[in-house]
Parts: structure tokens; C-alpha cells; sequence
């Protein structure tokens, strides 16, 4: 081998090496800047590659380095959206990857009042905004096809987990949403609401006074008993629940705290007041959590008919079948009330 080749080879292979520590720079050395943790990152639907950039810039050390490597993977034309999860010590090459790997929500929702509430939170989770979510839930088409109306579609949600990918459309979500509605009510449940001569939203209904009226689980099947002795004798539910949500409703406030339920209240002219009106209000007054549901099914064997907070065993109640005795229970719970100075 002559001297000049020798020189072009060596020449060469100390360019390929350099090249090859460029490269290597650019694609596997850390290109994030220092966090204390992992955190997502969300590309909302119809981004552009200038967004992306745009995005990621502020957790990014060298966006030119990682342009460099989003143009040789082709990233720049083919930009997805969702939730990413960037890592401490992401390389370039790294981000691109990681941009390419959309991480499902684990979406979560219980104990929600009403519809708007209920889409607060959804919205927090996923991307459709709260506005969105109201309206797909509350399309006419939808609720006719589906047997449902404006004020008791909250009875579609079953309080649980479910994963959805962070840019689900509302459509979608809502699907979902019926879908697993449609799966929690098997042929055994449709039999016992049945039995019971209530229809599923019915159920969900009633599951969402029993569910408010009582936060112990145990109590929930002879609270709902009480609710069905009073509907089998034909008298009002007079459920205090439904006049609490009736005020908050009239007030619009449903931020507010009402410990005790007035003599005044229980004329308020609103159909979720179940002292005046019989049978069930237009839909549930709350999101009632599966405990309650299943309590409303399987409910106690018992013949009351009456029943008010303990003044013995706090969380639960004291239950009477005759309105003398439950009087005399009623008496010892005002009484307490007003020793402690409750007045609302």
C-alpha cells in the first residue's frame, strides 16, 4: 500500500470517526434538561411539527440536535398527538421514540352532582373540553336513541376506572361510556330491577338517594328498603337528599354545604322535591357509586317506613314503622341539631 492511500484511508477513517461521534452525540447523549421527575407531555389533535417544537422546547437542552434526529426518523412528517411520557435523561433519539408512544389516561370519576361537574372532571384527564363533552352528552339523537334525557344521562356513568387514550374524541368517550353502562347492566340486574317493577335509571335514581342519604355501606340495602316500602304504599319518598339538591339547584350553588334541611325547604317548588310530588325526581341527584346501586337490587327485608340520623351511632340511622315512634326518634336528633348550633 503506497503512501498516498495509506494517507486517504487514514484520513477517511478519522472523518467517519468524527462523524460517528456527531451522530452519536445527536442521537444518544442526554438532550433534556435537569427535572426532578417524570412528567407528560400533551400534543393536542391537528399539531403541526412547528408546534411540537414549540411544546417540548422548554424541557429540551438542544432542539437543534433533536430536529436533526426527528428529520432522519421521518418524525417531523408524521407528528402524532396524545400524552407522552418524558423521562430524565432522554437522549434525541430518545424523544423521538418517546413521541411516538402515546401513553394511555387511567381516567377516574366518582361522586359527581351533576353533569357539568361530572365533565369538570373528565376534562381535567383527557383532552375534549369540559363545553364538548356537555354537548355530545346532551346531543337529542343520542338521548332519544338511548332512552335517556338531559337531566338523567348522569345515570349512563359508572363510577369506576376506566383507560382511554389522553386525545379520545367526546364521541368516543361517550360510546364508551354507554358501552360499559350497557355491560354493568347484565341479565341478572335487569332481572331484579324488574322484580323490583323499576327500570334501570330508575335504579341509578333511587341508588343516588340512598348513596347520598347514607356513607355507610352496610346501611345502604335497609335505607333503600325504606325507599321502596314508601313507593309500594304509594306515599312521597321524602327523601331530605332531594330537597338539599333542589335548593342547590335554585340557588345555582352547588358549592355549598347544607347540614340541615328546613321546614321551609320542603316547600320549595322544584320537580326534585320529593315531599310534594310522588315518585321519582327527573334523574339522579348525584353519581351514585356501585354499593348503592346494588343496595337498591338487593335491598333489606324490613317493614319501615321512617327513619333519621342517630344520635347514638353517628353515620347511621334510627328506623321506625310507625310514625309515633319515629317522632320520638326525630325529636332526639332536633335536639342534638340544636345543641351543637347547627342552623343550616
Amino acid at each position: 500500500m503506497n503512501k498516498k492511500i495509506k494517507t486517504i484511508l487514514i484520513t477517511s477513517a478519522g472523518i467517519f470517526l468524527i462523524f460517528a461521534i456527531v451522530v452519536y452525540a445527536k442521537y444518544f447523549t442526554n438532550n433534556t434538561k435537569d427535572v426532578s421527575k417524570d412528567f407528560y407531555v400533551e400534543i393536542p389533535t391537528g399539531s403541526n411539527y412547528d408546534k411540537v417544537l414549540e411544546i417540548i422546547s422548554p424541557y429540551v437542552t438542544n432542539i437543534n440536535n433533536f430536529k436533526f434526529i426527528a428529520g432522519l426518523r421521518s418524525y417531523d412528517k408524521n407528528v402524532k398527538p396524545g400524552r407522552f411520557l418524558f423521562k430524565k435523561g432522554l437522549s434525541s433519539f430518545g424523544l423521538v421514540s418517546t413521541l411516538r408512544r402515546n401513553v394511555p389516561v387511567n381516567l377516574a370519576f366518582n361522586n359527581q352532582e351533576r353533569l357539568e361537574n361530572l365533565c369538570v372532571r373528565i376534562s381535567s384527564q383527557i383532552e375534549p373540553d369540559t363545553t364538548k363533552l356537555l354537548s355530545v352528552f346532551r346531543d337529542s339523537l343520542f338521548l332519544k336513541q338511548n332512552g335517556f334525557t338531559k337531566d338523567n344521562v348522569i345515570a349512563m356513568f359508572i363510577p369506576n376506572s376506566y383507560e382511554f387514550y389522553w386525545n379520545v374524541s367526546a364521541e368516543k368517550f361517550r360510546d364508551k361510556m354507554l358501552k360499559e353502562y350497557q355491560k354493568f347492566w347484565t341479565l341478572e340486574r335487569l332481572m331484579k330491577a324488574k322484580k323490583l317493577g323499576l327500570s334501570p335509571v330508575e335504579v341509578m335514581t333511587l341508588a343516588s338517594i340512598v348513596h347520598k342519604e347514607t356513607v355507610k355501606k352496610d346501611e345502604r340495602p335497609k335505607v333503600a328498603k325504606v325507599y321502596l316500602n314508601r313507593l309500594e304504599q304509594g306515599m312521597p319518598l321524602q327523601a331530605d337528599p332531594t330537597i338539599i339538591y333542589a335548593v342547590k339547584l335554585r340557588d345555582n350553588d352547588f358549592d355549598q354545604i347544607i347540614k340541615r334541611v328546613l321546614y321551609g325547604d320542603l316547600t320549595i317548588n322544584s320537580p326534585y322535591n320529593t315531599y310534594v310530588n310522588i315518585g321519582f325526581p327527573p334523574g339522579p341527584i348525584a353519581m351514585p357509586d356501585i354499593t348503592a346501586i346494588d343496595a337498591v337490587l338487593n335491598p333489606d327485608n324490613n317493614d319501615y317506613i321512617y327513619f333519621c340520623a342517630s344520635v347514638e351511632r353517628f353515620g347511621y340511622h334510627e328506623f321506625a314503622s310507625t310514625y309515633p315512634q319515629h317522632q320520638i326518634n326525630a325529636k332526639k336528633y332536633a335536639d342534638w341539631l340544636n345543641g351543637t348550633g347547627t342552623k343550616r
